[in-house]
């Protein structure tokens, strides 16, 4: 199946990212702070923090969603609670930043967000299984002990072997 590999190439992806994100944001937040550039009079050592801050929260994030996806890797089992929230809350996320990066840095960067978009997504749809009922008896094929709604004569019924509830009367 293709269900552990995704996971694994989600994993390594986000794990991967989580790292660029972090290095891009505390490499502009070294760049504001060495040439203390100001943004409309805002203070340059708080926006240098700011964005350390920023990147290293945003790693952090993206890092728990490749801890999420590795696990679902090991485990082989979808992820559930917190996990599935996280994972879904990341595709999210790289929804929007795909839309942003269309607009902002170019169409490679689009295609990457979609891609790990599209991955996550995979990773969050070939683990769920269609729905069975648990309590759907499956019809019983005609045989010596089932007649298949004949009498006793043979004669067909004309009914089918599970009837229907009676309809509502209102009064």
């Amino acid at each position: 199946m293709v269900r552990r590999p995704v996971a694994w190439v989600v994993a390594v992806v986000l794990f991967a990212e989580a790292f660029g994100i972090a290095a891009l944001n505390w490499f502009l937040g070294v760049v504001v702070d060495r040439q203390d550039m100001s943004l409309a009079g805002l203070d340059p050592d708080m926006m240098s923090a700011s964005s350390k801050i920023g990147g290293v929260v945003f790693g952090l994030y993206f890092a728990l969603c490749g801890l999420v996806a590795l696990l679902v890797a090991v485990r082989d089992r979808p992820p559930a609670g917190f996990g599935r929230i996280l994972l879904i809350s990341a595709a999210v996320v790289h929804g929007l930043l795909g839309a942003f990066a269309w607009g902002l840095v170019g169409w490679t960067a689009f295609l990457f967000m979609v891609v790990v978009l599209a991955l996550i997504v995979l990773l969050l749809m070939t683990y769920d299984s269609p729905a069975e009922p648990s309590d759907a008896v499956p019809p019983a094929a005609p045989g010596p002990e089932n007649d298949g709604g004949r009498d006793e004569g043979g004669k067909d019924e004309g009914g089918s072997p599970v009837t229907s509830p009676p309809a509502p009367t209102t009064p």
